[in-house]
């Protein structure tokens, strides 16, 4: 449970008290745009699909799913060396910060472990939640 109040806790602070109409402007090439928007698209998706399977006992599917689809592992498919330039420094650090979460719940769905598991998916969607109140695209 303190890791959980913990995780939850950094990707808030990361992400700082910024309302939502006052978020920070991201401009991007446009090329890059799309390609970060169906990344984010992709990072739901699998999401979905890893609840699902692990609502089916499927642990091995899920944890190996949310690590090459979330995880740190995931990083390069993903594109994200010559994303994070563009990035502001906050912006970054969320991102690592949602990587390595999703990585600790890959661990979690591999030792089947519900509690653990649904602790993970919460750290990885306020880190999700942190940077979307923060930071927007263009």
């Amino acid at each position: 449970m303190r890791l959980l109040i913990f995780g939850v806790t950094l990707c808030i602070l990361l992400a700082g008290p910024v309302a939502a109409e006052q978020r920070q402007l991201v401009e991007l090439p446009e090329v890059m745009r799309e390609h970060m928007l169906a990344n984010m698209r992709d990072h739901l998706a699998a999401l979905a699909e890893a609840q699902s399977l692990a609502a089916a006992e499927k642990w091995d599917q899920a944890s190996e799913l949310v690590e090459h689809r979330l995880g740190m592992s995931s990083l390069e498919a993903h594109g994200a060396a010559h994303m994070a330039p563009y990035m502001p420094p906050a912006m970054q650090q969320l991102g690592t910060a949602m990587h390595r979460a999703a990585s600790r719940l890959s661990r979690s769905l591999a030792e089947a472990d519900p509690q653990k598991s649904l602790a993970g998916l919460a750290q990885l969607t306020a880190c999700c939640a942190a940077c979307h109140a923060a930071f927007r695209v263009r």
